[in-house]
């Protein structure tokens, strides 16, 4: 099912995640990936003032899914993922900024489709400006800030959780 969303870039990882959503650079921009520490479980990333905010999705015994979301926003349950991306592309739904601009799998995959598209090129928004810098778990969404030089000094510490 997952793999039928254009979006779904698979187990990329939280650096390459963030790294795609630098290239494409504006807010709102977002893609889906497997969590790389929740087996079964998928992140929802979205980028927003230059800070990646990570959200983790996951599917309930009955199959509904479901975002971790700010607390104190009621969580909903969706059937399908396809209904949870269209409600989080409203203000409003406890989500750093709501889903604006798709980063889709195969415009990575074939990176001619980047220059076709109205996205900022790779040199107008730097994929290695963004560092991830990982707060412990919590149930709000997770971001990431660009501190410039500093990322080559998280190497060891990425994604423990």
């Amino acid at each position: 099912m997952m793999e039928n969303l254009p979006v779904y870039h698979g187990p990329i990882g939280q650096e390459e995640g963030v790294r795609r959503l630098g290239q494409d650079g504006r807010d709102g921009c977002y893609l889906i990936r497997n969590s790389d520490s929740t087996p079964g479980a998928f992140c929802l990333c979205v980028l927003s003032h230059k800070c990646v905010y990570t959200y983790r999705l996951h599917k309930n015994n009955a199959g509904s899914w479901a975002a971790e979301t700010t607390p104190g926003v009621k969580k909903r349950y969706f059937r399908q993922i396809g209904n949870l991306i269209a409600a989080f592309q409203k203000p409003g739904q406890g989500i750093a900024m709501h889903l604006l601009y798709p980063v889709t799998a195969w415009k990575q995959a074939h990176p001619e489709a980047q220059a076709t598209s109205n996205s900022p090129s790779p040199t107008q928004s730097s994929p290695n400006s963004y560092l991830q810098q990982w707060p412990p778990h919590s149930t709000q969404g997770q971001k990431s800030r660009n501190r410039g030089a500093a990322s080559s000094q998280l190497g060891a510490n990425r994604e423990q959780r």
